[in-house]
């Protein structure tokens, strides 16, 4: 089963390849994979028909020396995260979008957007997780929040930032309480509900932009008034539904002893997958708040 994610739709949590270049104990005997058809083969498969496996308990992973654990993955995302927030931090400081500088901050916002694109498609198709890579991501990727996060601060809507945090930490810890408990439940028709509704979002924002490019003004409206609103919750809504695929990744990845680099994979997949959070409700609240 493939995460939304494009970093685990490539890499070792996907039941099509497997890791590249770790030869992975096979599941044994009784365990959730055994006989289970293609799944059988592959160590880090999504079964959604195995039996469920809670997120992080150590009992149901296999005990292998190198292989990954919560903790890793806990670790590899603060890192990750902090440095989004710390390059974020500088840029907000330190680029200014007052009027005698806001070219220069834009320019340098966009161009670090388009580095750390380049950055994530390269990290998206290696064989392996580079930390280096993640973390020049991440930091390409704070000064492009700082410098967009400052801009709506200052003209748009003041205080619209630790909203947007706020209302991203909030849906992460929904959507883990919500998979822990078990109301959440990652299947084959969940995950093609996800794909068909993010191709659609895609493909609507796009055609919007091009509208936006040809005819000027904002497109067809999906970017502003009550359309805007709506695709604002759609895409935190999207955004919530990724994160549900993303932990169910990462706990295929501690059921079936991924090694401990992964660790790096995951967190890489759910800082992309917090930082579209982050933008759809700063979009939204911008809306939001514009309209009163």
């Amino acid at each position: 089963m493939r995460s939304s994610n494009p970093v685990f739709s490539r890499r070792g949590f996907s039941r099509d390849t497997g890791y590249a270049g770790f030869n992975a104990q096979q599941p044994q005997a009784g365990s959730p994979a055994a006989g289970a058809g293609p799944y059988a083969t592959n160590p880090y498969a999504t079964n959604p028909y195995a039996q469920d496996t809670q997120l992080g308990d150590p009992t149901q992973a296999p005990a292998r020396s190198g292989a990954m654990t919560i903790d890793d993955v806990v670790s590899r995302t603060a890192i990750t995260l902090g440095t989004v927030f710390v390059t974020a931090a500088l840029s907000w400081f330190l680029l200014p979008v007052d009027p005698a500088n806001i070219n220069t901050s834009y320019g340098i916002g966009v161009g670090a957007a388009l580095v750390a694109f380049v950055f994530a498609m390269i990290q998206a198709f290696k064989s392996k997780a580079s930390p280096a890579l993640i973390l020049l991501y991440a930091a390409f990727e704070g000064v492009f929040l700082g410098v967009i996060s400052s801009a709506v601060s200052t003209y748009v809507t003041p205080g619209a930032v630790p909203q947007a945090v706020l209302g991203t930490m909030a849906v992460f810890a929904g959507v883990l309480i919500a998979y822990k408990m078990r109301w959440i439940r990652v299947n084959r028709r969940f995950v093609g509900f996800v794909m068909a509704a993010a191709m659609g979002f895609m493909l609507l924002m796009v055609v919007n932009l091009l509208f936006a490019l040809i005819g000027g003004g904002d497109g067809l409206g999906f970017r502003s008034g009550g359309l805007g609103i709506l695709f604002g919750v759609i895409g935190i809504i999207l955004g919530a539904c990724f994160l549900a695929l993303d932990f169910k990744q990462v706990e295929d990845g501690l059921t079936y002893g991924a090694p401990r680099q992964e660790a790096w994979l995951a967190a890489f997949g759910l800082t992309m997958t917090l930082v579209w959070i982050y933008l759809e409700f700063l979009r939204l609240i911008s809306i939001l708040q514009g309209d009163d």
